[in-house]
């Protein structure tokens, strides 16, 4: 199943892939001007929000970019408070070797940790998507509750800034180590050492 069409779980949350119809409760759950003190911008209208998912949902018009966007959906008992089942949203931007992440729960759901096991259940199922190798989140270094998301992820800072951002970020998958091959024997009757892994 192709990764943007794949369902993801946690142990509270779906991860539901991203359809024009999430516009309208997503726009309830990111209406809070806080929610943009370090991105930047304004809560979307949920007529702006479904023509931008309408656009997501499309696929990037570069074949060599797959954009995997999914909505966070509580189920169980996180389900249970009334306050609706959509929290948040992760997406990646993959173009091999390279996924960058980014995460968004909304704030009435905010310090409960579902950004964090959403984000490290996207990291993880990327690093078995083949070809990808590093994931990439970009965190404002003020952004203290962002920093952590990527830090659960298992994501380090990089030192490196990319429009005022951190560079996150983590190896993934199998990588190729190069390995020290031991030098051959030549003495008379010993067969050549073999090599292969």
């Amino acid at each position: 199943m192709p990764l943007h069409t794949e369902i993801l779980r946690t142990a509270r949350l779906d991860l539901i892939p991203l359809r024009v119809e999430h516009a309208e409760e997503m726009a309830a759950v990111l209406a809070d001007p806080e929610l943009y003190t370090f991105t930047g911008g304004v809560p979307a209208t949920p007529e702006s929000l479904r023509s931008r998912y309408a656009r997501l949902v499309a696929g990037s018009p570069d074949p060599a970019v797959l954009w995997c966007n999914w909505v966070l959906r509580l189920r169980g008992a996180a389900a249970d408070d009334g306050g609706g089942l959509l929290v948040g949203t992760v997406q990646a931007t993959v173009t091999v070797p390279t996924a960058e992440v980014a995460w968004g729960v909304g704030t009435r759901r905010q310090g409960r940790g579902f950004a964090r096991e959403a984000a490290r259940e996207l990291v993880r199922r990327l690093g078995e998507e083949p070809g990808v190798r590093t994931v990439v989140a970009h965190v404002h270094p003020d952004h203290r509750a962002s920093a952590a998301v990527a830090a659960a992820a298992d994501l380090s800072p990089t030192g490196i800034l990319h429009e005022g951002e951190v560079r996150w970020q983590r190896s993934v998958g199998p990588q190729d180590v190069p390995t020290a091959r031991p030098a051959p024997d030549h003495r008379p009757g010993r067969p050549a050492p073999d090599h292969r892994i």
